[in-house]
């Protein structure tokens, strides 16, 4: 068809996408509203404005019925009402992943503390800028083992203009980060190797997934440095299963105080350690 109007486009894509996901309609939305770079107002007061060059949108959908990641086909996601800038290579942000930050936040309610922080798998860089967009006075060395999600971290500092502020580091843990520490965080791979996933998570980098046999070998090996290195803070995700496994790691150290929080559907989703 050429030069379909809004309506449409939107009653043919939620056609297509019904067998495949099951928001056929709003991914429709999005899609669209990504493509045209409009807003829903717009799409709803603009039913039959003709659309022109739809190509690109048609291998979009496409590309979304053979469940890639709707955030990677846009290359947009949203966290902590901030949108960024996404792609293969780097983990998709999750909502649960905000509760990070919040107990980050309960732990330094001054928002003017002169602090270092070190953030273990940057990835998309999400944490780290929201964590310096809140604590300016803090300053932050974001690591990764992958090159590929610097430079998508890279491309969100400098939109939100904290390239001053976040350095980025390749390398593994904490290998290449000599300075002192006062707090660390991270979300981890944390699922075991032998756990089957959903097929749209095979889009995703695995390694930053998938933790080890057991799962939570890479969070043992941060607790590890944090004793060693007597870093003050260390807020960490974790797998909803693994709580008692921390518990138990940590029975016989020296720590001031281990408090786990709890993601909205009531499984255990973290933790802070105080050393």
């Amino acid at each position: 068809m050429k030069n379909p109007i809004v309506k449409n486009i939107l009653k043919d894509i939620t056609l297509q996408l019904t067998e495949f996901i099951p928001r056929a309609s709003r991914e429709a939305q999005l899609l669209l509203m990504y493509f045209l770079e409009v807003d829903e107002l717009w799409l709803i007061t603009n039913q039959n404005t003709q659309v022109k060059n739809i190509d690109k949108l048609i291998g979009w959908v496409k590309r979304r019925t053979e469940n890639e990641p709707l955030e990677y086909i846009t290359n947009r996601v949203s966290f902590y009402s901030e949108e960024f800038f996404i792609k293969e290579g780097a983990l998709i942000p999750r909502p649960e992943t905000e509760l990070l930050l919040e107990d980050v936040f309960k732990n330094l309610p001054n928002k003017d503390e002169k602090i270092s922080f070190v953030e273990v798998g940057v990835g998309s860089g999400i944490i780290s800028i929201i964590l310096a967009k809140h604590y300016k006075n803090a300053s932050f060395i974001a690591v990764d083992i992958s090159q590929g999600a610097l430079e998508i971290a890279a491309v969100n500092i400098k939109k939100f203009a904290l390239e001053d502020r976040i350095e980025l580091r390749l390398g593994s843990l904490l290998d290449n980060v000599d300075e002192k520490i006062d707090y660390l965080v991270s979300n981890p791979p944390y699922i075991a190797d032998d756990e089957e996933l959903e097929s749209n998570l095979s889009y995703e980098p695995q390694n930053a997934l998938f933790g080890g046999k057991i799962g939570d070998e890479i969070i043992q090996e941060l607790l590890d440095r944090v004793l060693k290195q007597k870093i003050k803070f260390f807020t960490c995700e974790m797998g909803y299963d693994q709580k008692d496994k921390i518990q138990h790691y940590l029975r016989d150290k020296n720590y001031e105080s281990l408090e786990f929080y709890k993601d909205l559907s009531d499984f255990d989703r973290g933790f802070t350690l105080k050393v």
